[in-house]
């Protein structure tokens, strides 16, 4: 059995009597230092152990979401109809897709950016348009108007079918022979003179500029459908007549017209229209643009390649003259890759303050083209982007982000302007991930600080003490 003398040979803190010590004011004061020392550094160590640390590195791309790219944008172009606004994607690997409609929504909006009604639904593609080839001209069969008497007609007649048009237009021109046909047969089976139900009429946009804005007309040619009573009205330009898209042989446009007239009785004079029309015309009418702006939102998918978002008036069936469009923009919202939650963002910024700053660049940002540089006006914007992705300490992956660089310019085109994005994205990504110390490293961190000012106080102490020791020495031996 072991004795307890034996045990306490082994103590590393022997006891030292206390009337063999002696206690002193130098002591008294070094160790009120040197506990406010220890309480500052344990504080400080405390901080750096609650404190995030990052370690930031650049690899190559590995993404979870595969090969594509989600973009997301709200934009507002107060001078682009959404009769013609067009989504297209274009990348180097060939990609072109034009016209996206699945996922882009879009809204009239007027000169204040603010949707002026629900949602504009676009129709069947214009390119599936039959035009009257075989038709032939045979003389004036509508009315030409000026921005004097279409007021006039608009309530002179209740149904009044105008043909917007351009003389240099392909698509007018072949419209031409197939309009004044219809418009003659309608002359003859409706006459404005007996029954006065219906007229086929036209507008010169090249002579009646005004005109053709108040309507918001921006594509050649453009068929509008009036009804008694409800012409462009004087509140900003709002009005509720409809657009036809059908087909443009003379054949399909009389077999319209009657359609329109059929259910309104010959006295019509005196009435406004209240019927509807048959279900064989709905796909070939809509409601026409309320306003001559239009704002698209959405999103798109496209491939982790270069590649261009382009805005523009696009159609197959119609002419655009370049000198007349402005693709001035406000961006509301583009940013690339999934929607990041405002809470997981707060999140990110506290881990990464720096991080999310540049994610949704773009964003509240205006492009007006004021005409400076003459017509055919694009605007490019050219976009690199370099992902981001955090990871937390427990190999949580906290957050995906683009963010990206912008660079715009109004560039002068001798085709019709565009609204393009240009985007390339980088094959590296960046790489943050929490770094977490360990509590043991926290507590031999206490340790050595406790120990060390311990250690350091009681030398300085002994110095000290010895130094004042000698002194003393030295004055009594000079007094003897």
């Amino acid at each position: 059995m072991i004795s307890t003398g034996k045990i306490k040979s082994v103590d590393f803190y022997r006891k030292i009597p206390r009337d063999l010590t002696e206690a002193s004011l130098s002591g008294a004061g070094l160790s009120i230092i040197a506990a406010l020392a220890m309480m500052f550094l344990f504080g400080m160590e405390l901080n750096s152990y609650l404190a995030f640390s990052t370690s930031t590195s650049v690899i190559v791309d590995k993404s979870s979401d595969g090969d594509f790219l989600r973009i997301g944008f709200n934009i507002s172009f107060p001078a682009l109809s959404c009769e013609f606004a067009s989504v297209d994607v274009s990348d180097v690997l060939g990609t072109n897709r034009l016209n996206i409609t699945k996922t882009i929504r879009k809204f009239s909006i007027g000169p204040d950016l603010k949707p002026t009604g629900s949602e504009f639904h676009s129709g069947p593609a214009f390119h599936d348009i039959k035009h009257g080839d075989g038709d032939e001209y045979a003389g004036d069969g509508s009315v030409s108007l000026t921005a004097r008497t279409f007021e006039k007609f608009t309530h002179q007649h209740p149904i009044l079918v105008v043909n917007f048009y351009a003389p240099w237009c392909y698509w007018s021109n072949r419209l031409k022979p197939s309009w004044e046909k219809a418009a003659k047969i309608i002359r003859e089976r409706y006459d404005p003179e007996i029954d006065g139900r219906i007229l086929l009429a036209k507008v010169d946009c090249t002579e009646e500029g005004d005109l053709c804005k108040r309507n918001h007309i921006q594509g050649y040619p453009s068929i509008r459908i009036f009804r008694k009573g409800s012409d462009v009205r004087d509140d900003h330009g709002h009005h509720d007549h409809e657009s036809y898209y059908g087909d443009r042989d003379t054949d399909s446009l009389v077999k319209t017209m009657e359609t329109l007239v059929a259910p309104i009785p010959v006295e019509a004079q005196k009435l406004a229209l209240e019927g509807k029309s048959d279900n064989g015309t709905d796909n070939a009418k809509r409601p026409a643009p309320l306003t001559g702006g239009c704002r698209i939102e959405g999103y798109v998918r496209v491939k982790k390649v270069p590649g261009n978002l382009v805005i523009s008036a696009h159609s197959g069936a119609h002419s655009f003259d370049a000198s007349q469009m402005n693709m001035s923009h406000v961006i509301s919202h583009f940013s690339f890759g999934r929607m990041i939650a405002p809470k997981v963002m707060s999140d990110v910024r506290r881990l990464v303050p720096y991080l999310g700053g540049s994610h949704d660049r773009l964003n509240g940002r205006s492009f007006i083209n004021h005409r400076d540089l003459g017509a055919n006006v694009t605007i490019e914007h050219y976009l690199q982007i370099v992902k981001s992705e955090v990871i937390t300490g427990r190999n949580h992956k906290l957050i995906e982000e683009y963010e990206y660089t912008a660079h715009s310019s109004l560039v002068q085109s001798l085709q019709i302007p565009v609204a393009k994005f240009h985007f390339e994205l980088s094959p590296m990504q960046v790489l943050i991930t929490e770094n977490q110390k360990s509590f043991s490293h926290f507590i031999t961190n206490v340790c050595a600080i406790i120990g060390g000012v311990f250690t350091v106080a009681g030398i300085v102490d002994s110095i000290l003490h010895n130094t004042i020791r000698m002194m003393r020495k030295v004055e009594l031996g000079k007094n003897f």
